[in-house]
């Protein structure tokens, strides 16, 4: 799942109207909806406070945007699919707006939404986030650079290390890729080493 890794906002003059982007990751609607809510009530005194959220925490799927007065289509959509483009989850984007006294029209709103959105999102940064499995790995000294080396190729990550007659290692690695990390452990090794999965 890809989603950002904090905070980020953005500022945008398009025609004397200030555009300031929001972007927040959130786990759930709530958090969602908060954020939302924090933004207007900082910038109560804004024209707009157009908003979007793509929530997925694995149980509840959420997509929802709001255009705040703005004409229907113009704001609120042109955000959510900027989220949706960037193929992000559990994140949530608010752009403020400030009239400047200069209509833009349907097509000059919708630009300046969506690149208010993409601003605040590329300063907030994309991460991503995917579920684990670890296991542990039981070996000897002279065997050491092979098996780091091995995990390390894979994408792998030793998250704990135990040395006493043998090394033992407790190995993290993407969920679904043990079995085969396992098996290049083993034949790395020609076989001398102890394998066990973790709950």
């Amino acid at each position: 799942m890809r989603t950002l890794k904090g905070p980020g906002t953005a500022r945008l003059v398009v025609k004397k109207s200030v555009f300031i982007g929001y972007a927040s990751p959130a786990k759930n609607e709530e958090e969602a909806k908060a954020f939302i809510a924090k933004i207007k009530a900082h910038h109560s005194d804004a024209n707009h406070n157009v908003s979007a959220y793509v929530i997925n925490d694995g149980r509840n799927f959420a997509v929802r945007y709001d255009d705040d007065g703005e004409p229907k289509g113009s704001a609120g959509k042109p955000i959510l699919k900027v989220i949706q483009n960037k193929g992000l989850s559990n994140v949530v984007v608010v752009v403020t707006r400030y009239f400047g006294g200069i209509k833009l029209g349907y097509g000059g709103l919708v630009k300046a939404y969506s690149e208010a959105a993409s601003l605040a999102i590329e300063n907030a940064g994309i991460v991503e986030v995917y579920e684990t499995e670890r296991f542990q790995i039981t070996f000897p000294y002279n065997l050491f650079h092979t098996v780091r080396e091995t995990i390390e190729k894979a994408g792998a990550r030793v998250v704990g290390e135990d040395y006493s007659n043998n090394v033992t290692f407790t190995v993290e690695v993407r969920k679904g890729e043990a079995e085969e990390l396992m098996e290049l452990l083993r034949e790395r090794t020609r076989g001398r080493v102890g394998l066990g999965a973790l709950s």
